[in-house]
């Protein structure tokens, strides 16, 4: 651990106390002038300090995700994961992908269960349909978890769609005052909305064993607009996205992550039962609204109905057909 984590360690555990300079060298056995450098390499890093004659501490809006506060919001349950944080990736997805091929190319097998990665940023974020996922840096929080369902291939939705139910609560548990109108809500089958903009997007990848049909691994990758970045999101994703908080609050990245990673475990040690699934019709945004399905280049216009035990939506087509849909996209589409 290098003396800026050090030092970041220490504010973070500080609360709203200040640490002067002299304490903080004394206690790490550094000079108050590497206390200051380490200070300026926090900020570049997206910490907000306050600095006073009676020394430093984090701003009540110092917001960096950090590893130390991701593991301190995780509490008990730290051990159950392998947390790893970045400031920066290409994509939380694609750094799992690349770690447990060079694991299994060293002999070593895939990674273990629950590695996770979490970033501040990501530069090639990706999303379902081939879509880039906008991260920038500062306002959201990126992670990937690596897991070893007991799955069938077309049981894999059931991943995508606990992590939905696992969002939700923790964006619940950690904005509590936001307002009703704040609520989290799913749209079929991946997205998180609060007031009609999306918060958050899920992307599940796996890898299929050919013989028996289930699932090698899996890699959940989960995306959350913390915040509107700074200027705004930028061009058409102006209209579709929104954030989950409308103020910066002390590590509210680092404990959206922990209160997320504790729920999706919870919920994906029932994913073969699906108990999870009532919670995430209850949590839809879609049934009952007017629907394009769209699949395969056709768009066809429907009403969303309801989502069965399996998370399939369950809609109804203009010509009185019906059709339960684990794949595919919807969109929203104006009531007459």
């Amino acid at each position: 651990m290098n003396a800026k984590q050090q030092v970041s360690i220490l504010l973070e555990e500080a609360g709203q106390e200040y640490l002067s300079g002299n304490a903080i060298a004394e206690e790490l056995g550094i000079t108050r002038a590497a206390v200051w450098k380490c200070i300026r390499q926090m900020e570049e890093d997206g910490y907000r300090v306050e600095v006073a004659r009676k020394g430093y501490r984090l701003s009540e809006e110092s917001d960096a995700i950090s590893k130390n506060a991701v593991l301190r919001y995780l509490g008990d349950a730290a051990p159950l994961f392998d947390v790893e944080v970045l400031s920066e990736v290409d994509s939380t997805n694609n750094h799992l992908k690349r770690m447990a091929a060079e694991l299994k190319a060293a002999g070593g097998g895939e990674a273990a269960p629950w590695r996770t990665v979490i970033a501040g940023c990501q530069s090639a974020g990706r999303g379902r349909m081939g879509r880039t996922f906008v991260s920038p840096a500062g306002s959201g929080v990126y992670l990937s978890v690596f897991l070893t369902p007991q799955l069938s291939a077309s049981q894999a939705v059931r991943i995508t769609t606990a992590a939905a139910v696992a969002a939700c609560r923790a964006i619940e548990a950690c904005t509590a005052g936001e307002g009703p109108e704040r609520q989290p809500c799913i749209k079929w089958v991946n997205d998180i909305l609060i007031d009609g903009r999306k918060t958050c997007g899920i992307l599940t990848e796996a890898s299929v064993d050919l013989e028996s049909g289930g699932l090698d691994w899996a890699i959940m990758g989960i995306g959350f607009n913390v915040y509107e970045p700074e200027g705004g999101f930028p061009g058409e994703l102006q209209a579709i996205a929104g954030p989950i908080a409308l103020n910066r609050r002390r590590d509210l990245r680092s404990r959206i992550a922990a209160a997320f990673l504790k729920s999706f475990r919870e919920i994906y040690s029932d994913l073969e039962n699906g108990g999870f699934a009532e919670e995430y019709k209850a949590r839809s945004f879609l049934i009952g609204r007017p629907v394009y399905v769209i699949r395969n280049g056709e768009v066809r216009p429907a009403t969303a109905c309801s989502i069965d035990g399996e998370c399939r939506l369950l809609v109804r087509y203009e010509d009185g057909s019906s059709e339960a849909l684990s794949s595919g996209e919807v969109s929203v589409r104006p009531a007459l």
